[in-house]
């Protein structure tokens, strides 16, 4: 052997000596979270522990001794699963921005969506999570097939009577929707033309989504005068198809049965729950929904369709009809649940012209035009095609949310969805705060400041109870195994920013949120990162 050969191998070897001698540790997990107070989920107490993360998922709890490529110091915070929107609009906006900034800024690493069903009909569905894969998401998304798009399918927009036959092909569409992975099949019974749909309808559908597992969700027919018959008929759905049950956004909306109404609802939901029927519900903050003024106008005014419903707003004689009937007791659309015009407010009316006027409610705004509030209100609405002018309706008590919100069953949704542009409205076009602050204000005020649930329960409402009526494997738990969706915030400053006057506002006191293991959102700042994944349903076909 050669001098050289001889000096190479001295030095390799003096090399091998000085690493070990210092004691360098190659890194055993790709991320380490220190010292925090780590809640699970599932409602037991919160823990001091390290949390350790590889390959996006949870891999060691409690005192985790190696050492991580990426370290966080949590000392003095909460450490949560990420928290799951119950009910998501981002199905369209995901595809034009996948960042979703204004919902993982505050907490939210997955969202269910679908209200109104897929973006995509029935036999495009497989496509366009694929598309959402490719181009990246910052958050987990899964979503609905509106059992309304089957139906206008087959029988198109107008109010018209099922046939048998007719039903098979809707439920042949619905099957193919939760083949394709959705998560389950929703309605919105209190809009027309979906109001069009009949209970022996979405019982027959129902049928459809049972062999797959799927779950029934709906914005009830009535959430005013006739909530009682609107949950019944979802009970009966329910119970006759053999499915799981959601309530969207769960609420009293109706001013002579505040206090009384709540509690009514809650007993005919646990009657069910006792014999058997898996019903839940979700609900937002807040004690005004926001929604378009096209539901201020009765329902007949929809029968014939769009077209021949804007040839009667514009009929004298028709729109005379209609502001009759709106201001009868027995009205089940918004005017009837604010109680008055004075108790909406227009907050987009997709027109310069009007602009003017927003944050105004319309007994304001029709003095300023000279006009009754109905005629201020539809003229603006028809204006504003083919957009839709939005209005917050106010119409809830404050009681009566919190009365629900203490409810095991209750968990948590915005109804908004993300905003293409970060401080702007969301993709509904609605300012309303619960884009923006609907999962840290459910902490600063109903946990810090009232003391309506423990911080535990409501972790877990924003956790591990969706995680489960979702069916979602491996999510809402701080578990070994589980994709490491986290929150972590500060207990004392957390604060959703989002007002009714500044609605666009974000939160503070949410340091950072990861996504399947990646940081998302670091010192209230999103990182431009997408890890997001598809949440298939129960009955993806692959």
């Amino acid at each position: 052997m050669s001098k050289h050969s001889v000096l190479l191998i001295l030095l390799f070897s003096c090399f091998i000596s000085a690493c070990v001698g210092s004691n360098v540790q190659v890194p055993q997990y790709d991320l380490v979270i220190r010292d925090g107070m780590v809640i699970d989920g599932t409602g037991v107490a919160a823990v001091k522990a390290d949390v350790a993360i590889k390959n996006g998922k949870f891999v060691k709890l409690g005192d985790v001794i190696g050492q991580g490529t990426r370290e966080i110091n949590a000392s003095g915070r909460y450490v949560t699963p990420g928290w799951i929107d119950m009910m998501d609009q981002s199905g369209g906006v995901l595809l034009k921005n996948g960042l979703a900034e204004n919902k993982l800024l505050m907490g939210v690493t997955s969202a269910i969506g679908g209200e109104g069903g897929t973006v995509v009909p029935a036999g495009e569905i497989r496509d366009y999570f694929k598309t959402l894969e490719q181009q990246g998401i910052s958050l987990n998304f899964g979503t609905y097939y509106n059992a309304f798009q089957a139906r206008a399918a087959v029988l198109g927009m107008n109010d018209v009577k099922a046939t048998d036959e007719d039903i098979v092909k809707m439920q042949a569409l619905m099957a193919q929707a939760m083949e394709e992975g959705v998560v389950g099949m929703s309605s919105a019974a209190f809009y027309p033309p979906a109001s069009f749909m009949t209970t022996h309808e979405l019982i027959e559908l129902g049928k459809a989504i049972a062999p797959y597992n799927g779950i029934y969700a709906a914005h009830m027919r009535d959430e005013s005068r006739k909530l009682l018959e609107a949950i019944q008929e979802m009970i009966t759905v329910g119970e006759e198809a053999g499915i799981d049950v959601e309530i969207f956004h769960l609420k009293n909306a109706y001013a002579p049965n505040w206090g009384t109404g709540a509690h009514k609802a809650i007993a005919l939901i646990n009657a069910a729950r006792e014999r058997g029927v898996n019903v839940g519900a979700d609900q937002y903050p807040y004690v005004a929904g926001g929604t378009g003024i096209d539901a201020t106008v009765p329902t007949w005014v929809l029968a014939e369709g769009v077209e021949a419903a804007i040839k009667k707003l514009n009929d004298v004689e028709q729109r005379a009809r209609m502001k009759k009937d709106i201001v009868n007791p027995l009205s089940s659309r918004m005017l009837a649940s604010s109680g008055s015009w004075e108790n909406i407010v227009l907050v987009n009316a997709h027109n310069e012209k009007y602009a003017a006027y927003h944050g105004e409610n319309f007994i304001e705004i029709g003095k300023a035009l000279g006009r009754e509030p109905a005629d201020a209100a539809w003229d603006i609405m028809l204006e504003a095609a083919p957009n839709r002018a939005m209005a917050l309706y106010f119409m809830m008590a404050e009681d009566d949310v919190k009365t629900f919100m203490q409810q095991p069953w209750v968990s948590i949704g915005s109804d908004a969805g993300a905003s293409e542009v970060l401080g702007e409205m969301d993709s509904l076009g609605l300012p309303h705060p619960r884009s923006y602050g609907t999962f840290p204000r459910i902490i600063a005020k109903y946990v810090r400041d009232d003391g309506v649930l423990t911080l535990e329960d409501a972790v877990r409402k924003m956790t591990w109870l969706p995680a489960q009526r979702m069916k979602l494997k491996n999510r809402g738990a701080i578990s070994i195994g589980s994709w490491a969706d986290v929150v972590i915030f500060d207990y004392d400053t957390i604060q959703d920013g989002s007002t009714w006057d500044e609605p666009m506002k974000t939160p503070t006191g949410i340091n950072y949120v990861l996504v399947n293991g990646e940081i998302v959102v670091e010192n209230g700042k999103h990182t431009g990162k997408k890890p997001g994944k598809v949440l298939y349903g129960p009955g993806y076909r692959s």
